[in-house]
């Protein structure tokens, strides 16, 4: 038990550091927080072509030390709009179904804090993934639920439907808490990404190996690990550190506007 208290003291550090440096303003408030485009969706007026995007941002105040928030946006060829799919709490406290599927620009800023765009697919490639990504956003199981930790919440969502579209190969960082919440009496299942396998009790412990995620153990929430083939640490709070940390396209800090 000593142990196990003293990993997770020293996972806790992650979280702790993020707070300490800067990284999250704690005194904003949702009302006046941003929500200004980041410049990494393309402009549907110039952009035929079909497109496919996923995004995650560090989540509202002090939530965002240990977890970001995810979303899937797609365009469909010649379409003039970007359709976004996410799922919000608090649209469970009002007692409608959490997925929420809307139109406008996609790479707005999660209430002040700034994306990163972790997928990006475009043309004929795009085309035969969108109608897989709409029917895997129609088969979310827990469209009345969310439990900020350790789900089903929003980035539960988005790596249903990544689980159910391999072919999105999409690595969620660790700090996609709610990534690993298989179900409540599920225990195994493919990775997120499609090229592994995890074991995952409630997305309170287990364990989870790919080729595109590397090694990643998963204690109360706090994921951490070693992706070889980016030579890359994944780590709580911090996300993923060296190599592969390239390959999420990061925002400049918004505006304001």
């Amino acid at each position: 038990m000593g142990i196990l208290i003293g990993l997770l003291l020293v996972l806790l550090c992650g979280p702790l550091l993020v707070l300490l440096n800067g990284t999250i303003d704690m005194g904003a408030r949702w009302s006046s927080a941003s929500r200004a485009p980041a410049g990494l969706a393309p402009d549907p007026a110039e952009t035929p072509e079909a497109v496919v995007q996923i995004y995650g941002a560090r989540a509202f105040s002090w939530r965002g030390a240990f977890a970001v928030h995810t979303w899937i946006a797609t365009k469909a060829e010649n379409a003039d709009s970007f359709t976004t799919h996410e799922v919000l709490g608090w649209r469970a406290r009002r007692g409608i179904p959490v997925v929420a599927t809307g139109t406008g620009r996609p790479d707005r800023a999660w209430y002040g804090q700034p994306p990163e765009l972790y997928a990006d697919i475009r043309g004929p490639e795009a085309s035969a993934l969108i109608p897989q990504i709409e029917a895997a956003v129609r088969s979310y199981p827990y469209g009345d639920s969310y439990t900020i930790w350790p789900g089903p919440n929003s980035n539960t969502f988005t790596a249903h439907v990544a689980r159910l579209v391999p072919d999105l190969r999409l690595d969620l960082p660790p700090t996609a808490v709610g990534k690993d919440y298989l179900g409540p009496w599920r225990l195994w299942g493919p990775s997120p990404s499609g090229t592994g396998y995890q074991i995952s009790a409630r997305g309170l412990a287990g364990v989870m190996v790919g080729l595109e995620e590397g090694l990643e153990l998963n204690l109360l929430g706090l994921s951490f690990g070693l992706d070889p083939g980016d030579l890359a640490l994944r780590l709580p709070g911090i996300g993923v550190l060296g190599g592969g940390g390239g390959r999420a396209v990061a925002a400049s800090a918004p505006d304001g506007s």
